[in-house]
């Protein structure tokens, strides 16, 4: 509803724009009732003489950095590439990210040594009717934050959106918290604050580490989904010329601004021009469909060659016995006069604790047992999408 309040037109627009439109929306708003938050909590701290509610508004106060710093990175992420930066800026919106997990993690940790030292020194915890109708309606705000912006969040893809939703339930149940150390020490006198307090500021380092987790991954290169990855391979392999792809590499710039590489495999005996103006075909498809730019290796393999497949097939059997997840492309045979010569890639799983060295020394030797006159040339490769083959 607010959405179609404040943005025009939003289903006509393209999805880049519409993308920072919810960002920079989502973010004012975020700013707006975070201030309010802190302006009534602040009220009531000062009439009331609550410290705990007084520093709970000065929290809101942050959560409202929190959120420039969001509408920060969707202003700067939607910026056109440049000289400098000519895969875009798109990586900016991970960036504040990570900026909100690190204050979450600043919030916890504060939490944690404040709730110590009340362990030590215990205080009571001030009663009003009037602190606890505000924290009941902070408590509400805050979880209404936490749930458009996870939702907006997942539905644009945005891990800044994310991280502000983890801060705003962080915040709802620190809040929900001091509501209930409030009425427990009302009515029974009990002091729990700063126990609870500690059990609090472990939620909150845990969401804060899982928040950061999700925002930095994207810089150092995660590997994208698997849908995305079946969306690629099913592109590909529509051409009739392609009768496999191996080395998928996805270059991820920040959201809707990926890059990819691959190898796709064609017939050796294919006329040259033809499958070059279909791989070029491809490019475009999965420009225009998955919105990335595309640059796809041609590999030549020797399809139809009975001896050749044969071959393939029995080495591929015989890599499988050492480790299930190993696969071999671009296979080929060079026959001489007194040897032949296998040459292949080997896909190596990260988890497999042996060098390249004795990998090579491993399945060299099983494949002089299966014909002494075979010898061996092989490049090791590590999968860089696990579910391409």
């Amino acid at each position: 509803m607010l959405i179609n309040i404040f943005i025009k037109n939003i289903n006509a627009i393209s999805e880049e724009e519409k993308r920072e439109k919810y960002g920079v929306f989502y973010g004012i708003l975020g700013i707006c009732l975070n201030l309010v938050l802190f302006a009534i909590k602040f009220f009531a701290g000062i009439i009331t003489g609550a410290i705990s509610i007084t520093a709970d508004a000065f929290n809101n106060l942050s959560d409202a950095g929190s959120s420039i710093i969001t509408l920060l990175g969707f202003r700067l992420a939607a910026k056109k590439p440049d000289a400098d930066h000519p895969f875009g800026h798109g990586r900016s919106e991970y960036i504040s990210g990570f900026i909100i997990s690190m204050l979450i993690l600043l919030v916890g940790f504060e939490l944690g040594k404040s709730s110590l030292e009340k362990i030590f020194s215990p205080e009571a915890v001030d009663f009003s009717v009037i602190s606890i109708i505000i924290l009941v309606i902070s408590v509400i705000i805050k979880l209404y934050m936490a749930y458009y912006n996870y939702a907006v969040g997942k539905k644009i893809n945005s891990s800044a959106m994310k991280a502000t939703s983890t801060d705003s339930l962080t915040d709802s149940v620190s809040t929900t918290v001091v509501l209930v150390c409030m009425l427990v020490s009302y009515f029974t006198e009990l002091q729990i604050d700063a126990y609870c307090g500690l059990a609090v500021s472990g939620f909150i380092l845990f969401s804060g580490l899982r928040s950061a987790q999700e925002t930095i991954s994207p810089l150092l290169g995660q590997t994208p989904t698997p849908e995305f990855v079946a969306k690629i391979e099913n592109t590909v392999k529509e051409c009739s010329y392609v009768c496999g792809i191996h080395d998928l590499i996805v270059h991820d710039y920040g959201p809707g601004r990926r890059m990819i590489s691959l190898h796709a495999e064609v017939p050796a005996d294919s006329n040259l021009l033809e499958v070059h103006d279909a791989i070029d075909n491809i490019e475009k498809r999965l420009r225009d469909t998955l919105n990335c730019d595309a640059v796809i290796h041609m590999d030549p393999v020797q399809y139809g060659d009975s001896a050749v497949s044969e071959t393939r097939e029995t080495i591929q059997k015989m890599i499988k016995n050492i480790d299930e997840r190993i696969t071999i492309h671009d296979f080929r045979m060079v026959v001489g006069n007194t040897h032949t010569n296998l040459i292949f890639d080997a896909v190596i799983p990260y988890d497999i604790e042996i060098s390249d060295k004795e990998i090579k020394g491993l399945i060299s030797k099983n494949i002089s047992d299966i014909d002494p006159a075979y010898r061996t040339v092989i490049e090791i490769d590590r999968p860089f999408i696990i579910n391409i083959k």
